[in-house]
């Protein structure tokens, strides 16, 4: 069995670790070499300077010269070492024989290090091996009064001395060094905490598996979902949302700059929880569930879910129109077995003069409101027959206009009664709401070839001013009660997958109430 992979955040820890040390140490080891040379240079530079201080002396110069007897260069040699500190003073001649030295054994020897250079005229300094050890040491050209070079000055301090100060600078780098250390250990510890905190304590594979498979549950669902962030931005739209929206707003999107359904729209601005919203967007009918979202009492945005339920709207419509057209057959078999009746009721009874008359009223009232000759269609007979029972039913006339005339038959009977139906409905509610009276609705139906252009008028208060320019926008309604504000919206709808439209002739005035005109092309034979 292998061994457990290493968490992520703990690889990542452990290399921000080993990244500061590396850093920590190169810097150390930069820092240390550079005190090293600075110091080695200073003492170097000192060296000289004491060198240059003693041959700068024309006695000692001049005493070389003379291949002095008496120890005065010894002398003061020896003297400016004790005063400088230095390890060594060391003069000598040209053929670099001592004449000064520390050791009074090495005094008339030659000296250990290279000399050619400086009695050439040049000055040295370096760190070099004597007969005292290691020393960084200076070397200047010894001149007599005349200025002949006579020989040379050597003066060194002992390299320990370097290294004794050096050390006592790197401990103090070395506690700044590790408090950098501590500081960025603990740095990456803190940084550490806050990535599992950001990633939930998941590891890059599985966040990389939690992306995909959150792709393939956005796009791979049959509903729209679109996520807006707490600043109203879009932050998550998956295709099925682009489609039923009409468009893919991309990431960053502010929500506002949607051409959202106004109902759906107001939702998500609120962020407060809605479900079950119908909505018209274009040629669709959406069904909307807006869930505002929350962890740890942190806002997160709202997430709007987006069903088509466009087909199944148009089903209702379609079963709404055949409860019509079955209500306005079976209010029609209800009329003539009510005359039926009395006709073999006066009969039986005798009263054969009555049932005559009776049957010669008949003959010249019609059974629907459109004359058979004007409008012989049998669905407008049936629609219109069961409209006008109902509205009579609320208090309102429905009648049909003296300027009716459609003499061909309708070919779309389900999509023209619907249209119609909306339209009648919201004019007979419009009538028996308004102040005047009686109230009544007008239809007038009249055919252009294959189209079918309506009026409908109704005797209401009309349209305010405030809403004439949206009434046909989903959610806009003069009615207060609740189930209001679509079916305007679902009629324009139904007639423009006809390529007709329905508008507003006139919104009303003293005389009439609101006036809706709709054409229906290529609805009737």
């Amino acid at each position: 069995m292998a061994p457990p992979r290493m968490r992520f955040a703990r690889q990542v820890l452990l290399l921000q670790i080993g990244v500061v040390v590396l850093v920590v140490g190169v810097g150390f080891a930069l820092v240390g070499w550079l005190l090293n040379t600075n110091l080695t240079d200073q003492y170097e530079q000192r060296a000289l300077a004491v060198a240059r201080s003693v041959a700068a002396n024309p006695e000692i110069g001049d005493a070389v010269a003379a291949a002095d007897s008496s120890g005065l260069v010894e002398i003061r040699a020896e003297a400016v070492r004790i005063r400088t500190g230095a390890l060594f003073v060391v003069v000598t001649d040209r053929k670099g024989i001592r004449y000064a030295h520390p050791n009074p054994d090495e005094v008339g020897e030659l000296v250990s290090t290279d000399f050619t250079q400086v009695v050439a005229g040049q000055e040295a300094a370096n760190v070099e091996e004597g007969t005292l050890g290691y020393s960084a040491r200076g070397k200047v050209p010894l001149r007599d009064h005349t200025g002949a070079i006579v020989g040379e000055v050597s003066v060194g301090f002992d390299a320990t001395t370097i290294w004794d100060a050096l050390l006592g600078l790197l401990a103090w780098c070395v506690a700044g060094l590790v408090a950098a250390l501590a500081l960025g250990v603990a740095g990456s510890a803190l940084l550490n905490r806050l990535l599992k905190r950001r990633t939930l304590g998941l590891e890059p594979s599985e966040l990389s598996e939690l992306v995909q498979q959150r792709e393939a549950v956005l796009h791979g669902i049959g509903e729209g979902v679109l996520a807006v962030d707490p600043a109203g931005r879009v932050s998550v739209c998956n295709d099925e949302a682009a489609r039923l929206l009409g468009s893919a707003p991309t990431p960053g999107t502010p929500v506002s700059t949607l051409e959202l359904p106004a109902r759906i729209g107001e939702a998500v601005s609120d962020g407060s929880a809605v479900d079950n919203l119908i909505a018209v967007a274009g040629d669709r009918v959406l069904v909307a569930t807006c869930r505002p979202v929350r962890r740890d009492d942190i806002d997160l945005g709202t997430v709007l879910t987006l069903r088509d339920r466009t087909d199944l709207e148009t089903l209702t419509r379609e079963l709404d129109s055949v409860h019509r057209l079955t209500d306005a057959l079976r209010a029609q078999q209800h009329e003539f077995a009510n005359r039926l009746h009395t006709l073999s009721g006066l009969l039986q009874t005798g009263h054969h003069n009555e049932a005559v008359d009776y049957l010669q009223a008949l003959s010249t009232t019609p059974v629907v409101p459109l004359g058979p000759a004007a409008v012989p269609d049998p669905y407008l007979q049936a629609f219109v027959s069961a409209k006008s029972v109902a509205a009579a039913e609320k208090g309102v006339t429905l009648e049909v206009g003296e300027a009716s005339w459609v003499p061909t038959k309708v070919v779309a009977p389900v999509e023209v009664t619907t249209v119609l139906g909306n339209l009648v409905d919201n004019a007979v509610e419009a009538a028996r709401l308004g102040a005047r009276r009686p109230a009544r609705v007008e239809l007038d139906l009249v055919a252009d070839g294959s189209t079918l252009h309506v009026s409908v008028i109704d005797s209401g208060d009309g349209v305010p001013e405030r809403l004439r320019e949206t009434v046909f926008l989903e959610g806009v309604t003069t009615n207060d009660g609740p189930g209001h504000g679509l079916g305007l919206a679902l009629t324009r709808q139904a007639a423009r997958a006809l390529g007709g439209d329905v508008r507003l002739a006139d919104p009303g005035g003293p005389e009439h109430g609101a006036v809706f005109a709709a054409n229906l092309p290529e609805v009737l034979a």
